[in-house]
């Protein structure tokens, strides 16, 4: 078998194997950011949906929640809550933290003016109407 392989062999499949995958990464990468425009809702960012994000990121919300499965899995997945609740439940859910409920997780109270309030559901509406490929996998996230 020795004879047959030699290191020039094997020197060839490593560099046709490398450019290979090379190649293929970049197509893959090209065909991704072709598809951003129509899978991230660019056309509704607004300044509203931008200050929401620093509301979101300011209040690190991803310590606890994950949004389109990124971030913290201690709190429920917010990808889909503006379809699931409303922009009125949620504002009032963050208004009514913490609840007390004995035996369950407790969010912090983030003292969020009405403003930084709408801009977090604008912002929160904006992701949920991205195209995340069916994800959450079930309603509930």
């Amino acid at each position: 078998m020795s004879e047959a392989f030699t290191k020039s062999m094997a020197r060839n499949i490593f560099y046709g194997g490398s450019l290979f995958f090379i190649l293929l990464f970049l197509a893959l990468t090209f065909d991704t950011h072709g598809t951003f425009p129509e899978r991230t809702n660019t056309e509704n960012l607004t300044e509203q949906v931008a200050h929401g994000k620093e509301v979101w990121e300011e209040n690190n919300c991803t310590g606890c929640h994950t949004l389109h499965g990124e971030g913290s899995f201690f709190a429920p997945e917010l990808g889909n809550v503006y379809t699931r609740r409303g922009p009125e439940f949620i504002k009032s859910w963050i208004k009514a933290q913490p609840t007390g409920a004995p035996g369950r997780r407790q969010m912090p109270n983030f003292d969020l003016t009405e403003e930084e309030l709408d801009a977090l559901v604008a912002f929160l509406k904006w992701a949920d109407e991205m195209d995340t490929a069916g994800w959450p996998p079930n309603v509930e996230g």
